[in-house]
């Protein structure tokens, strides 16, 4: 996706009103949002130099330079194997007295430039940046669509599946290849828990073999086109305990709860309280470890977190997860996700697959 030169226009007067003089942007998701270029992650030092004044410069490795596309929206410049490219940055922003880098940066460039620039204050990039990438524009809420429909699928396509006698990690991989074939330039990650390990919210798959009774839980998301898709959805080797379909049905209403909850102008806390208040009711607030929620966009996980405490209000454009569990360790898990985009006219869901408990074999 061409960012086009809005975002840097955006960019530079969120710098403004943060009093941050310079912007420096290695690897991570800020640079690709902000240029459309993304930067490997080598021990050949890639850095956007934006200062609120003059052209954004592109200091890129020469063997790098082929890969750029600027789109006309910033200067390219290289640096041989024999230069030292923290010199050449910290020349591009001298004089700056705040400096903004990259939550991503290595720590070896974060450190070798501060030497190389005393004089200056740095802060996080995300204090300019992640306002701005929170607020999603119409053409990232389609990619959002796009990702979320092909997930969907792969979700669809599970309930047709056999799982038992498989291990995890054979679904994993399924997982895996499904969302590569579906378009994804790659797969972020791919939870498959089983029974007792269902209680981990971030299980690693393992060579656990799925039986008959098992409840399945699979979280899967990549990315498609940079912009990131996320869901989970539960599958019952069998038919489910009372216990379990009882805890579902709750869990499903949690879920319910808080998408409705997630309007323009209410507080993210106030959505994942909403949640919580399902679950708490019905005896497993205990069991609920985690938050409701968070952003999504170019990175799988990002601003807005939908948690106790953060009380900002969303904004039409923003984009997160509503994903409450129940744990029960050492016996059962669950989970319940779906991306949504807060809209004036209301929530609108990114995920459309089923959301009832699956029966498969």
């Amino acid at each position: 996706m061409n960012p086009g030169p809005e975002r840097l226009a955006r960019a530079r007067a969120r710098m403004e009103e943060a009093e941050v003089d310079a912007l420096l942007l290695s690897v991570g998701p800020d640079l690709p949002w902000l240029t459309g270029y993304e930067a490997m992650p080598l021990e050949r030092l890639t850095m956007l130099v934006l200062r609120r004044d003059g052209d954004p410069v592109l200091l890129v490795p020469r063997l790098e330079a082929p890969r750029v596309d600027d789109h006309g929206h910033f200067v390219v410049e290289t640096w041989d194997e024999t230069d030292d490219p923290v010199a050449r940055v910290a020349a591009l922003a001298s004089g700056a007295r705040t400096v903004a880098i990259g939550d991503h940066t290595w720590a070896r460039f974060v450190l070798a430039l501060q030497d190389a620039l005393p004089t200056a204050r740095f802060g996080p990039a995300n204090a300019v940046l992640a306002p701005l990438r929170a607020v999603k524009d119409d053409a990232e809420i389609v990619a959002l669509q796009r990702a979320g429909a092909a997930v969907d699928a792969i979700a669809a396509d599970l309930r047709t599946m056999a799982f038992a006698g498989r291990r995890e990690v054979d679904v994993h991989r399924d997982l895996v290849e499904s969302m590569l074939a579906a378009g994804h330039e790659r797969a972020n990650f791919a939870i498959v828990a089983a029974g007792a390990n269902a209680a981990s919210p971030h299980h690693e798959p393992g060579d656990r073999v799925i039986a008959d009774g098992d409840l399945v839980l699979c979280d899967f998301g990549g990315t498609m086109d940079g912009y990131c898709s996320d869901i989970t959805r539960m599958y019952s080797v069998g038919e489910p305990t009372s216990e379990v379909r009882d805890a579902y049905a709750v869990l499903a209403e949690a879920q319910e709860a808080g998408v409705r909850a997630a309007t323009v102008g209410t507080p993210c806390a106030a959505v994942d309280a909403a949640t919580r208040a399902v679950i708490t009711a019905a005896g497993y607030g205990e069991q609920f470890v985690h938050r409701t929620g968070h952003g999504i966009g170019t990175e799988a996980h990002e601003d807005p977190y939908l948690v106790s405490g953060n009380d900002t209000p969303l904004v039409a454009g923003h984009a997160f997860s509503v994903e409450p569990g129940i744990y029960v360790p050492g016996r059962w898990g669950m989970r319940l996700e779906d991306i949504v985009v807060a809209t004036d006219a209301g929530p609108q869901r990114c995920n459309h697959a089923a959301r009832d408990l699956a029966v498969v074999g």
